[in-house]
């Protein structure tokens, strides 16, 4: 891989786990909880962010913020 791939790729996953952290701290998320998300790259080029081991309250609190409401049809 180019590293000018992996620099943007890079970019991308790091711009993630930034949108994720904000997100969580938005819910009340612990800081230590939201400082376990991890960028990454793929060693061919994929960008993503490694969650780990999160608290089940916390998924609880993720699922529940994204659900959407529904309405009657």
């Amino acid at each position: 891989m180019e590293m000018q791939t992996w620099r943007d790729s890079w970019g991308r996953a790091d711009n993630a786990s930034e949108s994720i952290r904000a997100a969580l701290a938005a819910l009340g998320v612990c800081e230590s909880v939201r400082n376990g998300l991890r960028p990454t790259v793929t060693h061919d080029g994929g960008a993503y962010v490694d969650f780990g081991e999160l608290p089940a309250d916390v998924v609880e609190q993720i699922a529940e913020a994204l659900r959407l409401p529904t309405t009657p049809l």
